[in-house]
């Protein structure tokens, strides 16, 4: 049976006041939900989806993971929505969501936003995630080069998030081609805005999972720190089914963040 084996650290980083990543390791689901900056309560979007997406997600293990991932979009999405209704100080607030779910036989990705997925097999790295940005589209309707979106000044600007709204477009869900052995990791930019993808690889290659999420926290604040930083690390095993349900990250340690997380009504995705 497939799962995930691994380790997540999320950190302030050093400009920030507070932390509005959340993060959820586990070992069949695991996400990254990066409050979206310059919007009210980001902690709480963050915190509010990765609860609900995660929760939906472990009580419905051995369904199809495509399933899964856009019945958690719909909890997260509801959870927000909720928490703006029942404070409109909040109003804008909205979060990424980049989460990995299997269910034994094979594993999917759900995603939006500028988090990022990549895997690493064989030493070679690949991003598995394309970036909902501005930044992204202009590269992708050849009005940027690739070089230019790490120094352009919108580069932060994200189009999709999860804000919501009912008439949103959900998350993009992919299967995910990946055999025993493999290396996943899921990330905020607060680590790949500023570490290279070559210095990525390297620290993931080259460490245990739990060392490489230190390290790469460690790259990212010593190369200025300027935004929050989370890192999940998860190697792909195939053995038998584990009890327990994951360690939870940054935002989400506090309950405070969640947005009633009892009365959250979780909806059916047909």
């Amino acid at each position: 049976m497939l799962r995930f084996s691994g380790a997540g650290v999320s950190d302030v980083g050093l400009v920030r006041p507070h932390n509005e990543d959340s993060g959820f390791v586990g070992p069949y689901v695991s996400l990254v939900a990066d409050g979206v900056g310059g919007a009210a309560a980001g902690e709480i979007a963050s915190a509010t989806a990765a609860y609900a997406a995660s929760a939906t997600a472990l009580g419905r293990f051995g369904r199809p993971p495509e399933l899964v991932l856009a019945e958690a979009y719909a909890a997260a999405a509801h959870g927000v929505r909720s928490g703006v209704q029942r404070d409109l100080d909040r109003l804008g607030m909205a979060t990424t969501l980049t989460m990995l779910v299997t269910d034994g036989r094979s594993v999917a990705l759900g995603h939006v936003g500028d988090s990022r997925g990549y895997l690493l097999r064989d030493g070679v790295l690949r991003q598995i995630t394309r970036d909902h940005t501005y930044v992204q589209h202009l590269v992708e309707t050849g009005q940027l080069s690739p070089d230019g979106r790490a120094t352009h000044p919108w580069r932060n600007v994200v189009l999709r998030s999860v804000d919501g709204d009912p008439e949103g477009r959900g998350l993009d869900i992919v299967g995910v081609d990946v055999r025993p052995g493999d290396r996943l990791m899921l990330c905020s930019d607060g680590l790949t805005d500023l570490v290279a993808d070559v210095e990525i690889a390297e620290a993931l290659a080259d460490s245990e999972a739990d060392e490489a999420t230190e390290l790469l926290t460690h790259l990212a604040l010593d190369a200025g720190g300027r935004d929050n930083v989370t890192v999940i690390v998860l190697d792909l095993v195939d053995g038998p089914r584990v009890v327990g349900d994951g360690t939870v990250l940054g935002a989400l340690r506090d309950p405070r963040n969640v947005v009633d997380p009892a009365a959250v009504h979780l909806p059916q995705v047909s």
